[in-house]
């Protein structure tokens, strides 16, 4: 007994909707896939966004030492980098003129004891009764601030009641406030300025 074509067909006809709904299933599950394989482990999206931050870290007597504020923080926990938009870091030591850094930007170590100043660096030691106020630019700072010191090896200017100093690379001990230039120095001074 031999069955037609169009017999043949009839006794498919019922699985035809299923056929179609699996092919439609199939082509929405590709729709919906995202653009890479991934799961999403190696994207770089913050996990963390805060406007306004202040942190103070306190020295061993509860008075603060150092005091770090930006504009906006950005945490990445991909990489565990901390970005800071408009930066202003503050140090504070018993008995010496409080030391003052702002720039552009910033990142802070993943410890969170080293940061990095970005882009029109200006740093303020305020005066006192033996010192005139001394200010410093450049466009790169590192300050390791639980070791209480600050260093670039990018061009500084430095400025006080009596002098101007431009160098290339800088090392500064807060503890000790020793300076040192490391190249290039070139020094006006000038004796009734200011």
């Amino acid at each position: 007994m031999t069955t037609s074509l169009p017999g043949k067909l009839r006794e498919w006809m019922p699985l035809l909707p299923l056929l179609l709904m699996l092919a439609g299933t199939y082509w929405l599950s590709q729709q919906v896939q995202p653009l890479d394989n991934n799961n999403g482990n190696n994207r770089h999206d913050p996990d963390i966004i805060v406007n306004q931050f202040t942190a103070t870290d306190l020295n061993e007597n509860g008075t603060p030492h150092y005091l770090l504020s930006a504009e906006k923080v950005i945490h990445y926990a991909d990489d565990d980098s901390t970005h800071l938009t408009e930066p202003r870091l503050s140090s504070f030591n018993p008995g010496a003129p409080p030391v003052h850094a702002s720039a552009e930007t910033g990142e802070v170590s993943s410890k969170g004891d080293h940061v990095y100043l970005r882009g029109a660096v200006k740093v303020v030691r305020e005066a006192n009764a033996k010192q005139s106020e001394m200010t410093f630019t450049t466009d790169y700072l590192h300050v390791a601030y639980k070791e209480d010191r600050m260093e670039t090896d990018r061009p500084v200017t430095l400025t006080d009641a009596h002098s101007i100093v431009q160098a290339t690379g800088l090392q500064y001990d807060n503890k000790t406030r020793v300076m040192n230039l490391l190249a290039e120095v070139r020094s006006t001074h000038e004796i009734g300025k200011r």
